[in-house]
């Protein structure tokens, strides 16, 4: 399946709680992962069950693609079985009397889609389940766990995807573990999908778009890449290190250094091995601002092996910190350093200067 459509989410809804209120008023163009991003308690996973139907304080209208899902107005609510809507929990919430392939047949056999598009066997191609199907859930790893539980709720043939907080329960391995399979949703299964976590290293990995919820409103919205870079963004309660998302293309690997050599736009880097990425293969890399360092000339005899020109573009500095936030503009996309005042002062650095940006190779995010 091929990448999915654009479809509209209108959401002009709110649900009441003691000392909590979510008031969202947004319409969101769905295609590829939306992130859902903020702090903890700003009311996503509340958001998430609101789109599902299952919070029944819902009121207001919300709509996707041309078919209303509520509008407390005319006493319209479509109840959660009937919304074409996939959702994954963060615990797997797999039965436990069935073995994995029980689970997924269980899920597979209770569509009503008569034009099924999504496959059993290509979920458990796309998932890598052949070895685990006849084994007992509760003999999983959570991360083995996750993966029956996503390719369960695809078979489901659901129109929209809603995963909240999938990785939270997991620890590091696992996560590493499981990222490749959610990178690869949106191409292979075509569903518009919406992750939530409060994770920047996640929304920089998976999200197209991200919306920012804080306090139970929605405070800004846009691409990954210019949310989490800090553009246009302030968010008091959640403040994080910018990311500089980079697009790059597959050249080489070299396994028996473990790399892989990657081009954006004529300038080359190498990162650790990009398991499963085939020459000229797109892939996503994330940067953190505090692991870019600037220099005036070209570095010579060191261990740094990733170096880019570019041009420096702004200087913000950070209010009552020792630091500020550069921008350089590598190939047309700006990449964001942490410096303190002291460096940029004694460099002279200002806007319009040439630099090279240095990045240890280890710096690139696609593990967690």
């Amino acid at each position: 399946m091929s990448d999915s459509a654009a479809k509209s989410l209108s959401l002009r809804i709110r649900v009441s709680f003691p000392g909590f209120d979510l008031a969202v008023d947004q319409n969101i163009d769905l295609a590829g992962v939306t992130g859902l991003f903020g702090p903890s308690g700003s009311g996503k996973s509340t958001l998430l069950r609101a789109i599902a139907g299952f919070e029944s304080a819902a009121e207001g209208t919300l709509r996707f693609g041309g078919d209303t899902w509520l509008e407390t107005a005319n006493s319209i609510c479509v109840p959660p079985h009937q919304r074409p809507v996939g959702f994954v929990f963060q615990d797997a919430r797999l039965f436990p009397h069935l073995d994995v392939a029980g689970n997924l047949h269980y899920s597979h056999s209770r569509s009503d889609r008569s034009d099924r598009e999504i496959s059993y066997e290509e979920v458990v191609s796309a998932f890598d389940l052949e070895s685990l199907l006849q084994r007992n859930v509760n003999g999983l790893s959570g991360g083995e766990r996750q993966r029956v539980a996503i390719g369960r709720t695809l078979l489901t043939q659901p129109g929209l995807l809603l995963l909240d907080e999938p990785l939270a329960a997991l620890d590091v391995g696992r996560k590493s573990e499981i990222l490749p399979y959610l990178e690869q949703l949106p191409k292979r299964f075509g569903i518009p999908t919406i992750y939530v976590s409060h994770a920047v290293n996640e929304m920089a990995r998976l999200a197209d778009d991200v919306v920012v919820l804080e306090n139970g409103k929605i405070c800004a919205t846009g691409p990954a890449s210019s949310i989490l870079s800090h553009d246009n963004l302030q968010l008091s309660s959640m403040p994080f290190e910018a990311v500089t998302i980079l697009h790059v293309t597959v050249v080489e690997h070299l396994h028996e250094l473990h790399l892989t050599r990657v081009a954006h736009n004529g300038q080359h880097l190498t990162v650790p091995l990009i398991a499963g990425a085939a020459n000229a293969d797109s892939v996503r890399l994330s940067i953190r601002a505090g692991d870019v360092v600037l220099a005036t000339t070209e570095p010579q005899g060191i261990s740094v092996r990733n170096v880019l020109s570019g041009i420096l573009t702004e200087v913000v500095p950070l209010e009552g910190s020792a630091f500020a936030t550069v921008s350089v503009s590598i190939d047309g996309v700006p990449l964001k350093a942490q410096l303190t005042r002291h460096a940029i002062a004694e460099l002279g650095l200002k806007p319009g200067i040439p630099v090279f940006a240095l990045i240890k190779t280890a710096s690139f995010d696609r593990s967690l």
